[in-house]
């Protein structure tokens, strides 16, 4: 090397050991001057490549692209000139040394490369060139020491290097300066990209290398959401990489692949088999069938193949990033080790250290760029995961055959998209760990061997002990949580019921019975929360003290085993930040592989799911068929599943085009069958099935959309006013509009939930008449509808004068009365067609027909009660279908009865956020009897339910303060005290440690090493203690807060006055009852512990450095001030990106389930590709708050882990610095503990975010704790007497009521006189009123003015429970809870066995009850749906008897009693309850006729009050009514 340079090439004298280091010329002119061309050559072949395949347009030559290229150019010419010159020197004959010609040839032909890639890049669209920039910035880097050098020798005068040289030089480090501040600069976008049609494109695709690099595009939102809370319009649009369409389309190429591939090798099995076969006829086919199944079964196609190839590539990228990532992290504690070296070093020149400072600096930054780069692409990558996943199961589940989605419930379909595709996605941020922890792990313990020899493998062997120690915990753990998961359940449950129910409970006076059942069930949950707490507090010890035990027995086995091992600094506190970086990896690998092996478990469900069957599209023919017929079937034999029995079987059958075709029969022979065979949703097994021009379809169970009604009936077609109006008409709907609040804009809910079962066929029914089709295929719609409605739709639509006419119906009945319209009637048997013709041939035939005619005819007159029934059918089938789909939107899964409950009350329905113009009409079910009397209509209606309001910007200090006095002042005190303790210990710990290095060492060995070892186990353990303490006050805190605040919203509720529950939706209260409060048992507690442990560890980092380097104060200040404004500007934005985000998420999945419901519907109308462009929209909707979320982590992380870097750098020089005054273990203690501040800082922001969110909960559960509560249950000094009301005399005195503040009056001045014993029936029109004088019998309404007295006492001075539990009530619909039929009768357990017997037997339940095995503890289920509604009602009864006061009030059941109970229940009052006052509000005459009086109310005040036959004699309001009823 020295010949070549004609000089030395590395001479330590001038560079290492001198104040003036400088570096020979020939390192200058080989090394430096090549490195960076060796740089790009080694990238050019890549990234070449990449910019072939990356291929974005060419941009306009600009004038920055012309300036980098002259200046590429100048360069080459520089390096020319210097060759140039070398050739000049031989023709003077004084050859310069080869180094000469080599160094100007190579950089030359460098910089003419880098000019021809400046264009090429030009002309591929890359707007700014990270290759570039880092080549520039290694040119100037290198060439900095030479500038250096060459300065100083010139200012010294002594020439080495001639003058055109040194010219050339300077002239070469300017242009290379210059192109590093223009290639820093970047282009404007691609010429002909394509047009950005988007309102608010992300910035990330136009940004530059270093934006990218640092995530600086992302600023512009984070201080937006600083200002004020971001709203959807805020977010930018996906880029296309991330778009769904884009990702399926290539995840669907590679899975037909992979489906291509199996099919293949499926195709040669069949053949192999088949010549076995042919040539062993004797040995029969058996085993040939075996060898296929056999076959089929291994092959499945590999859904984990098409994943790798499509995604695998651009998370390669990532795992590039770890790799480099690993490696450095290993350079920082190397750098220690030096820096510690150097302080030791008395003679060291001072600039080692500054330049050990400075690569501690710069290694440490380049290690977060790379880290976060690696974090971005993997989450990338599995967001796209879970877009492809989506996608995939949604577009497979269009098209699956009915076997095969029978197999799974659509509870299962929709987890796999929510629960299974999530675990990909959290998989993809761990899964480099596989390859990556093994690597750390090994390359630390080579560096600990290293320093300590084998005493490391003492460390090891406890670190490897702990892991198993920790499974135990994580099982028990999981155990733990299904305990309470159960717990919790059965709580909401309870809830659920008696928020549903709370009306009856008020009446009965029941609350403090079920809130003890609540606070029981409440009291097992917190139970198993705090044994889980012991298991957590004992796994953060093991977490904490970890590192610690790991370092104690490595140092205590290696200063024990031999006396001259001694124990510096260099050696204790590398090796500390070595078990640092352990501690990470060895913790991640168990958590990866339970995580590997339930992700597969997921993979092997999802490519169970895409593997399954398919429909045919081609099974029914649509092009060619009969002249003359739209319908023709011949030989067809059909079956629900391929191996299944046929279902249909020989079907011949020719449907000439326009004509109307009724298809009857007996149940279950076939009816809906034959319909889906036409639709081919069956298997077809033989025979030939043809359906010309396109089909509407109505199926038996309406599928009504979560859209607007009109949306619902439109179905994507396009809007035509005057057709969609007659369309209304037609189908009956012109009243009910009139009815629903919105009109046709009203919100319908999931499964049409606030619709009745009528209006949902009648919907569905519009739905075909409007979509203008050739077929109609109507799967009897008309059951479902009151016999009138029938009749008027089939006049009007299906009929032969009705919209329809003329084109082809076929009509699936059990109307009888409809047949004789018909142009044909065809009659199913069993599967076949039996007899086909025309009404009048048919009944000639006398077949089967003429059989079903008789067995229909004699229902024919009890057709008017049917429908009820139906309809109360159709809403079980609607509960059965939603089996348990659970909500996702907050990973907190909600039970599958409280999901069925959210649906009966209907909470609130959400509007998808499709239009956002439109209001969403927010409405409870009322349908049970409407409480309010109609307003006469002003303006706009006022909603009964109002919005719920979301919080935003940030949370008040009061709320934590609320917190901590739910925890308890004291408790919240020690809880810090213990950690500063905790914090103290651990210092301790260290700065013992250093002392102890420090030690000087005698012959070879240190003193007093066992007192060393002794304090040090003692000070770490202590630590260890105290951590198990303090999370464990931590945890006990915070299971105290939850029981207080649970607690306290419980009394609240339970006292909450019944208009509360009138204009608020259950759902949103069980929402306080399930989601907050599982937030405050079980979220917020460890979120807490994190702060804390996070913010003291950061602090107790910062004390450590100042106090070793005091200077390090001047610095603290201002990083101090950056660390916060990144903190506000993260929290801030991110909170209210996680809100939006799952806002948007729950949509998803409900579009989803009710996709999967409606798949024959949309496969009907070929409505399959809007439906999955809707879903592709709903997936990107969710993506688009998805992705600035996780951009956002990572904006924060470059910045907080910048200022960790500059904390290391400060700490590393200010060492330096005071290098005389320091000992080595103080630099040490100070420098390794800056080393692991990084990831604290991370953390803290982290979580402080976190808290915010969550402690929101807290927020919700007070503002639910301290609504206004009604009079309280029982006054002491006020109580009436035990036998109170002995007479029963009710007076009523100018009496007026409101529901709630701001609506008019029920009832008006009502002054009346009932005497003890009177039995008074109550009339008028519904809202008149008769509802609300019960229930302020009651005090369920409190008088606005006037008074009650009963017995002469005012209602209104007594508490309410002395009151209710004195009154009785049977009230008009039976509710029931579920548990015993004793706990319903008897909940307090107040009455003897006997006497719930006898109650029994009178009201007529006993024969039924002793039947049961169980008798009284036979379990009634939620809302006794297991008895029969007339067995409740009967049940109510029994309790009114057991009761038995002096004041029975009767709210006479309307519809769903049968006439026989009525008579039972008549007759039962007016033997038990003969001397007691009786107020009946009668809807049926006949049953008060015999009363003493009879009270007419109309419009809240009294129209008439007398005795029955005098109201009839005076032919007042009474007289109508009764002359309606036929009783006058």
């Amino acid at each position: 090397m020295d010949a070549f340079c004609g000089s030395r090439f590395w001479d330590p004298n001038i560079t290492l050991y001198t104040d003036n280091p400088d570096l020979t010329l020939c390192f200058q002119n080989t090394i430096l001057a090549w490195a960076p061309c060796f740089y790009l050559w080694f990238t050019l072949p890549f990234y070449l490549f990449y910019l072939k395949c990356n291929n974005r347009g060419y941009i306009v030559l600009s004038v920055l692209s012309r300036f980098k290229t002259m200046f590429a150019f100048c360069l080459w010419c520089v390096s020319w000139a210097n060759l140039f010159y070398s050739f000049h020197g031989i023709i003077q004959s004084r050859t310069p040394p080869s180094v000469y010609f080599v160094t100007p040839l190579i950089v030359g032909i460098t910089m003419l490369a880098a000019m021809l890639l400046i264009q090429y890049e030009r002309l591929h669209g890359v707007q700014s060139s990270g290759v570039l920039i880092i080549f520039w910035f290694l040119c100037v880097l290198c060439a900095v020491g030479p500038l250096r050098s060459k300065i100083i020798s010139n200012s010294a005068e002594d020439q080495k290097e001639d003058r055109f040289r040194v010219t050339a030089f300077y002239v070469y480090f300017a242009l290379i300066l210059i192109e590093l501040i223009l290639s820093c600069l970047k282009e404007k976008p691609p010429f002909f990209s394509p047009v950005n049609l988007d309102p608010n494109p992300c910035p990330e695709l136009n940004s530059g290398f270093l934006s990218k690099m640092t995530f600086w595009w992302f600023t512009s939102m984070a201080i937006q959401g600083y200002k004020r809370p971001l709203e959807e319009k805020d977010l930018w649009s996906l880029n296309a990489d991330d778009k769904s369409h884009v990702i399926i389309q290539r995840l669907q190429k590679e899975w037909d692949k992979q489906k291509q591939e199996k099919q293949q090798k499926k195709d040669v099995s069949y053949t192999k088999s088949s010549n076995n076969v042919m040539n062993h006829i004797a040995d029969g086919p058996e085993e040939t069938e075996v060898l296929i199944s056999t076959n089929m079964k291994q092959k499945q196609p590999s859904f984990l193949k098409a994943l790798l190839r499509t995604f695998g590539p651009y998370y390669l990228i990532s795992s590039f990033f770890k790799l480099i990532q690993d490696l450095l992290s290993f350079v920082n504690p190397a750098l220690l080790s030096v820096l510690i070296g150097f302080i030791k070093n008395t003679s060291a020149p001072l600039w080692w250290g500054y330049m050990i400072a400075a690569s501690m600096f710069f290694c440490a930054v380049l290690q977060t760029i790379i880290l976060h780069q690696h974090f971005q692409y993997c989450f990338v990558t599995g967001m796209r995961l879970r877009t492809g996943i989506i996608g995939m199961i949604y577009r497979k589940s269009l098209v699956i055959t009915n076997s095969a989605k029978r197999s799974s419930t659509t509870g299962e379909i929709v987890n796999l998209m929510s629960v299974d595709a999530q675990r990909f996605m959290d998989l993809t941020m761990f899964l480099n760990m596989l390859w990556s922890a093994p690597l750390q792990i090994g390359l630390a313990l080579y560096f600990l061997w290293q320093s300590l020899g084998a005493s490391v493998l003492a460390g090891v062997a406890v670190m490897v002990l702990l892991i198993p120690f920790n499974a135990v915990i994580a099982m028990k753990t999981r155990a733990f949580q299904m305990e309470q998961m159960r717990y919790k359940d059965s709580r909401i449950k309870l809830m659920n019921e008696i928020l549903s129910g709370i009306k009856v409970l008020k009446l009965y006076a029941w609350e403090p019975s079920f809130a003890e059942k609540v606070l029981e069930i409440r009291k097992n949950e917190l139970r198993v929360l705090k044994k889980s707490a012991y298991l957590n507090a004992v796994s953060t010890f093991a977490w904490i003290s970890a590192p610690f035990l790991v370092a104690l027995t490595t140092f205590a086995v290696y200063v024990t085993v031999d006396e001259n091992n001694v124990l510096d600094a260099e050696k204790a506190f590398v090796s500390l930040s070595l078990f640092n970086l352990l501690k990470f990896p060895l913790s991640m690998l168990p958590q990866v592989i339970s995580n590997i092996a339930q992700t597969s478990v997921s993979l092997k469900r999802i490519q169970q799911f895409l593997s399954h069957d398919e429909l045919d599209p081609n099974c029914v023919e649509t092009k060619l068929i009969t002249p003359g017929y739209a319908i023709t079937v011949h030989g067809g034999t059909f079956s629900w599943a391929k191996d299944g029995e046929p279902t249909l079987k020989d079907i011949n059958w020719m449907v000439p085009t326009g004509s109307l075709v009724a298809v009857v029969g007996h149940v279950g022979c076939g009816k809906s069958s034959l319909v889906s065979a036409l639709l081919g949703e069956m298997e077809k097994l033989r025979g030939e099935v043809a359906v010309k021009g396109s089909v509407a379809y109505v199926p038996q169970v309406a599928w009504i959309q979560n859209a607007t009604l009109k949306d619902n009936i439109l179905f994507g077609h396009s809007q035509n006013e005057q057709k969609y109006q007659t369309v209304l008409e037609a189908c009956a709907l012109k009243q009910d509009l009139e009815m629903l609040p919105g009109g046709d804009q009203i919100e319908i809910g999931e499964k049409g939930i606030n619709l009745s079962g009528g209006q949902r066929q009648r919907v569905s029914l519009a739905r075909a008449a409007f979509s203008d089709s050739d077929i109609y295929l109507l799967d009897d719609p008309l059951s479902a509808v009151d016999s009138h409605v029938a009749k008027h739709i089939f006049d009007k639509v299906i009929g032969p004068e009705g919209a329809l006419k003329g084109k082809t119906r076929i009509l699936v009945t059990h109307g009888i009365h409809f047949l004789p319209h018909m142009d044909h009637i065809v009659v199913l048997v069993d599967g076949k067609i039996s007899e086909m013709g025309s009404y009048q041939e048919l009944l000639q035939q006398n077949g089967s027909f003429a059989e079903f005619l008789r067995n229909y005819a004699p229902d024919e007159d009890i057709e008017e009660d049917e429908p009820t029934m139906i309809e109360d059918e159709e809403v079980l089938l609607a509960e059965d279908t939603l089996s348990n789909h659970t909500d996702l939107a907050d990973s907190e899964p909600v039970t599958h009865e409280v999901r069925k409950q959210f649906l009966r009350q209907l909470s609130v329905i959400s509007s998808d956020g499709e239009c956002p113009s439109k209001m969403s009409t927010k409405r409870k079910m009322c349908d049970k009897k409407p409480l309010e009397p109609p307003v006469p209509k002003k303006g706009p209606p006022e909603k009964l339910i109002q919005a719920e309001t979301t919080e935003t910007g940030t949370v008040k200090l009061t709320v934590f303060w609320q917190y901590m006095k739910a925890v308890g002042p004291i408790v919240s005190l020690f809880i810090c005290f213990l950690f500063c303790c905790q914090n103290a210990a651990s210092i301790g710990a260290n700065v013992w440690l250093s002392a102890w290095t420090n030690e000087p060492v005698v012959n070879g060995t240190q003193q007093n090493v066992h007192m060393r070892i002794g304090v040090y186990a003692a000070l770490g353990l202590l630590q260890g203690v105290l951590v198990l303490i303090s999370s464990f006050t931590l945890a006990m805190g915070g299971i105290r807060a939850a029981r207080a605040l649970h607690a306290a919203l419980l009394a609240n509720k339970l006292h909450t006055p019944q208009s509360f529950y009138d204009t608020t939706p259950i759902g949103r209260i069980i929402n306080r009852f399930s989601k907050d409060i599982y937030v405050i048992d079980e979220v917020i507690p460890p979120t807490i512990l994190m702060f804390l442990g996070t913010f003291f560890v950061s602090v107790s980092t910062l004390i450590v450095i100042m106090a070793s380097t005091p200077l390090f104060g001047v610095v603290i200040i201002p990083l101090a001030i950056v660390y916060f404004f990144v903190q506000r500007f993260y929290v801030a934005t991110s909170r209210q990106l996680k809100r939006l985000e799952s806002v948007s998420r729950s949509p998803i999945y409900s579009h989803f389930s009710e996709t999967v419901t409606g798949t024959s519907v949309i496969r009907a109308y070929r409505r399959e590709k809007p439906f999955i462009l809707i879903n592709d929209t709903k997936v990107n909707d969710n993506q688009k708050s998805y992705y600035p979320g996780i951009v956002s982590n990572r904006w924060l992380g470059i910045r907080v882990e910048f200022i960790g870097n500059c904390i290391v750098f400060f700490a590393a020089l200010f060492a330096v610095l005071s290098k005389n005054t320091l000992s080595a273990g103080v630099v040490g203690l100070s420098v390794s503990y800056a080393l692991q501040v990084t990831m604290s800082l991370n953390w803290m922001i982290r979580m402080t975010s976190a808290l915010e969110t969550n402690i929101v909960a807290v927020e919700r559960v007070k503002e639910y704790s301290e609504t206004e509560t009604e009079a309280p249950w029982i006054i002491e000094d006020k109580r009436p007497t035990e036998d109170w009301p002995t007479q029963g005399e009710v007076q009523f005195m100018n009496y007026s009521v409101r529901y709630r503040k701001g609506l008019d009056l029920v009832l008006k001045d009502l002054s009346l006189h009932v005497k003890g014993g009177e039995k008074v029936g109550i009339v008028g029109r519904t809202g008149a009123g008769k509802s609300s004088m019960t229930l302020c019998l009651f005090r369920i309404l409190e008088a606005v003015e006037g008074q009650i007295k009963i017995d002469g006492l005012r209602i209104a001075d007594i508490g309410l429970h002395d009151l209710r539990s004195r009154l009785t009530i049977i009230p008009q619909d039976p509710v029931l809870f579920s548990g015993t039929l004793r706990m319903n009768l008897d909940p307090f357990n107040k009455y003897s066995e006997e006497e719930i017997w006898n109650a029994l037997e009178l009201s007529h339940l006993k024969r039924f009850v002793s039947s049961q095995p169980a008798m009284l503890d036979y379990q009634c289920s939620e809302g006794g749906e297991n008895l029969s509604v007339g067995q409740r009602q009967l049940i109510c009864l029994a309790r009114a008897l057991l009761r038995k006061t002096r004041i029975l009030i009767l709210d006479e059941a309307t519809a769903a009693i049968d006439l026989e109970t009525d008579d039972l229940i008549q007759m039962t009052i007016r033997t038990q309850f003969e001397d007691c006052t009786v107020l009946t509000i009668a809807h049926r005459l006949n049953t008060i006729m015999d009363y003493t009086r009879v009270l007419v109310l109309d419009k809240g005040a009294i129209a008439e009050f007398d005795t029955p036959s005098r109201l009839i004699a005076s032919r007042g309001i009474f007289y109508g009514m009764a002359k309606d009823a036929g009783l006058a």
